[in-house]
């Protein structure tokens, strides 16, 4: 049967050579699989010209190619483009590509659905179903680089773990995509251009600081106070500030990187003057910079994007501080494509 064919593309280099072998072949057609599968993308062994019409015939009855395929894409107004991403079972989750004059951004999605229960975003009402493969994760980058080339005519700059899903709760595989992501053999993409955002996990941002992580490091924090963050975050309980702190400390003494903040500010949640000091002061545990972004309300007004003035007294307070801030304008809401948006309304 047909379902039980193992997907190619869980199999290293090595595991391909050693089937090769085993079939009386030379091991380096292990290698000429690789490429094709990894640097050329290919999603059928008919692809793989450079193999002789028995070869191909032979993996096609051993293997799968579990590609992923765009089944609805939307443009924004601005430029945005939002694809819904059709899994090998039917499942589905959305990526976005983000245009701006020197860059394009990817934002990938990491499991389907959400483990983790922010109130304020769409894919935390979707129970997660499942974690991403390694394979479906890279293919996310792979159709946006190709849109990228197709609409904006230069490939694909930077990729954002913003998507639906807590990347941290899905470690293993997102650390194996994004080495297929960099790697020579893979995208070739330098991970200096990858920011991983994560709610805030602290075992597991340790853990990325052990595993020499060579990429940027975001924290979607919302409030420094701890009974605030758990009523937006209910999480946060398990998760309280005090490790959360301890654990970005532990990253920064380790990579000497600083963090990215990502910081909504909501009217009547955490827009008070208490509100702004617990952050200035987070802010000092560590070097970071801040990402104020504009809220995309996702339909039942609990939540309220605050009043500019507001906002300007975090800004004016950050920045007495000696603290970088930037303001984030929302992009592809008209597509609903914008931060926390992502619900798979397609």
């Amino acid at each position: 049967m047909a379902t039980q064919k193992k997907d190619i593309r869980a199999l290293t280099k090595e595991q391909l050579r050693d089937f090769f072998e085993k079939q009386g072949d030379k091991a380096f057609r292990g290698n000429q699989v690789y490429e094709w599968l990894w640097q050329k993308s290919a999603y059928s062994f008919e692809d793989m010209t450079n193999l002789s019409k028995e070869t191909r015939q032979m993996l096609e009855d051993n293997f799968v190619i579990n590609n992923i395929e765009v089944s609805n894409m939307q443009r924004s107004s601005d430029g945005t483009v939002k694809n819904a991403v059709k899994l090998h079972d039917g499942l589905i989750v959305e990526s976005v590509l983000i245009p701006t004059a020197t860059r394009t951004t990817a934002c990938v999605s990491s499991q389907v659905g959400c483990s983790l229960d922010c109130k304020f975003c769409a894919t935390a009402r979707l129970k997660r179903m499942r974690n991403l493969n390694p394979d479906e994760i890279y293919d996310q980058v792979v159709a946006i680089d190709k849109e990228s080339k197709l609409y904006f005519n230069r490939p694909l700059s930077n990729i954002v773990f913003m998507g639906m899903g807590e990347p941290l709760m899905n470690y293993n595989n997102v650390m194996k995509a994004i080495d297929k992501i960099t790697s020579p053999e893979g995208l070739g993409m330098s991970p200096k251009r990858i920011t991983v955002s994560t709610s805030g996990v602290p075992k597991m941002i340790k853990k990325m600081a052990d595993d020499d992580v060579k990429f940027n490091l975001a924290v979607s924090l919302h409030s420094a106070i701890d009974s605030v963050r758990t009523s937006i975050m209910p999480f946060n309980e398990t998760f309280p500030l005090e490790d959360l702190k301890e654990a970005l400390q532990y990253w920064y003494a380790k990579t000497n990187q600083r963090i990215s903040y990502e910081y909504v500010v909501w009217n009547g949640i955490n827009d008070s003057k208490k509100d702004i000091d617990a952050f200035v002061k987070f802010c000092k545990y560590v070097p970071c910079k801040v990402n104020l972004i504009e809220y995309n309300p996702i339909d039942d007004g609990e939540f309220q994007q605050a009043s500019s003035e507001a906002i300007q007294q975090y800004i004016r307070h950050l920045e007495q501080n000696r603290i970088v801030v930037n303001v984030r304008r929302s992009r592809g809401k008209d597509i609903d494509a914008a931060c926390g948006q992502l619900a798979n309304k397609s």
